[in-house]
């Protein structure tokens, strides 16, 4: 009998001895029934709580065995700062992830001494196979897709643990990142250079193929762009033909250089000579015709988009193989800068004004 059933015994017998001490006593019961009374008062409460720890029978021996399980015991362990190759050499990644690993019931005899590394091993294996496909400059999009990939528990090749990782960074060291900036913005400027130099190849083809190919294309040209003022078209006739044929380096055809000769201005006319010596008139140079055509479009002297046109109409020249007169060209119409400290109105080439002279009839 154990110390509870002692003490519940104690206090049902007192309090039976109380109530039958009451009773005899209001009843006046005679000294036989109190001597019968005494022998059940000590009987009953003691055969009463025998019989009711009998019938709950006695605590077996697994039952703390079977209240719970023990608890799946999980670890983690921190990496920093590993590299991880990406799909160009000497671009690797930086990667940081907190590893986590559950030991697995192993078939196997050997003991896991170190789950950290074996964990930390299948975590890196799994992220290599990603990385070693992407670019470096996405790092950012590969941290999210190995976030996603290494977030499930999975069993690593000898199944002694699963692991899994979280918290990762992933980046690309500074130097490897400034790096691909200059070459991202070396790859736009060049591709807008070619956008460039295509369109130039594509004007000078343009106007030495199409419109300065003789003087039919050139005046058909310019009458499509003054079809308004076709008097004008025929009085520009002269300085169309010097153009087209300073563009060819080829000479004014007959038929034209009778009205070239009757626009002539009176200071270019020879000083009047001896009506008996005859007179060579000096003959013109395509620098000489391009002037001409200048004046008429008036591109007066000091212009930037006549030295604008003059370079172009040089580069097309250049394609006809007659460098002599596109070197003549540039002699005349975009000579050297000198610079000197007491030049006031000294020449300043600049790009702005070949964009101002993008509005000339030429382009």
């Amino acid at each position: 009998m154990t110390t509870t059933q002692k003490t519940a015994t104690v206090f049902l017998t007192v309090l039976c001895g109380l109530l039958l001490a009451i009773a005899g006593l209001t009843q006046a019961w005679p000294m036989w029934l109190w001597a019968t009374l005494a022998v059940l008062l000590v009987a009953v409460p003691a055969a009463t709580v025998r019989t009711a720890a009998l019938r709950r029978g006695p605590i077996p021996a697994t039952f703390e065995e079977q209240l719970t399980a023990p608890p799946v015991e999980r670890t983690e362990h921190r990496i920093s700062d590993v590299a991880m190759p990406s799909s160009w050499d000497d671009y690797p990644f930086v990667l940081s992830a907190t590893v986590r690993w559950c030991l697995t019931e192993s078939t196997g005899s050997t003991p896991v001494l170190n789950p950290a590394g074996l964990a930390v091993q299948d975590v890196l294996n799994r992220a290599r196979a990603i990385t070693e496909r992407r670019k470096p400059g996405d790092a950012s999009l590969v941290q999210h897709e190995l976030s996603g990939a290494l977030s499930r528990m999975c069993a690593e090749p000898t199944g002694q643990l699963q692991a899994m990782a979280e918290d990762i960074t992933l980046t690309l060291p500074q130097q490897d990142q400034e790096r691909l900036d200059r070459l991202a913005q070396v790859r736009k400027d060049e591709a807008v250079w070619e956008h460039q130099r295509k369109y130039e190849q594509s004007k000078r083809q343009y106007l030495g193929e199409d419109v300065l190919k003789d003087t039919g294309s050139a005046v058909v040209w310019w009458l499509a762009r003054n079809e308004e003022h076709v008097e004008r078209t025929v009085g520009d006739l002269p300085l169309i033909a010097q153009l087209t044929s300073a563009a060819n380096d080829t000479a004014i055809p007959e038929r034209l250089q009778t009205l070239l000769s009757q626009q002539l201005p009176e200071a270019d006319l020879p000083e009047q000579v001896n009506p008996d010596t005859e007179f060579t008139p000096p003959q013109q140079t395509a620098a000489d015709h391009l002037l001409s055509f200048f004046n008429a479009i008036g591109f007066s002297e000091g212009d930037d988009r006549l030295t604008f046109v003059a370079k172009q109409i040089s580069d097309i020249i250049k394609q006809q193989n007659r460098h002599e007169t596109a070197e003549d060209l540039l002699r005349r119409f975009d000579p050297p800068v000198t610079f000197s400290p007491d030049a006031d109105n000294e020449r300043q080439p600049s790009a702005d004004a070949h964009d101002e002279a993008s509005g000339s009839p030429l382009t």
